[in-house]
């Protein structure tokens, strides 16, 4: 290798185009901006959506639904997740912080612990909310379930 002879990868370096720089140039006069309209003023931006006087697809499709700005969303862990959990760590008490180490929830999250699976190991359990069936399954094993 010479250092003479090193250059840019092939399509790499383009020139710009210099508009507004005389007839010879080809682009000179309107500066490939056509003749009048609002596109060949300066300062002109299109407003969002606009699709040439077209009905803009956000006023074409219809309106549905409705989202409750004070619903909280809550992340779901099942007994058979948190059996799971006390057979891998060997802990009496699973907490956000547990699950966090573990992958199952992030810092931010809402825990919720439903009802699905069984639960054999008298555990203590630290959550947002509890399903009935989930309290119920906790201390039928000898466990608590905490809220906070």
């Amino acid at each position: 290798m010479k250092l003479h002879t090193l250059k840019p990868a092939e399509g790499s370096v383009k020139n710009n185009k210099r508009l507004g720089r005389g007839q010879g140039s080809g682009r000179g006069g309107t500066s490939g901006r056509g003749h009048k309209g609002a596109q060949s003023r300066s300062g002109f931006s299109r407003k969002f959506g606009f699709e040439g006087g077209q009905m803009p697809l956000q006023r074409r499709i219809p309106k549905y639904g409705f989202n409750n700005l004070n619903r909280v969303e809550y992340k779901a862990i099942n007994l058979d997740v948190v059996q799971q959990l006390v057979e891998k760590t060997n802990t009496n008490k699973i907490d956000l912080e547990l699950l966090v180490q573990n992958g199952l929830a992030s810092k931010n999250d809402k825990v919720k612990v439903l009802g699905r699976g069984t639960l054999s190991a008298a555990v203590e359990v630290v959550a947002h909310a509890f399903s009935s069936s989930a309290i119920e399954l906790i201390e039928k094993a000898g466990g608590k379930a905490i809220k906070f």
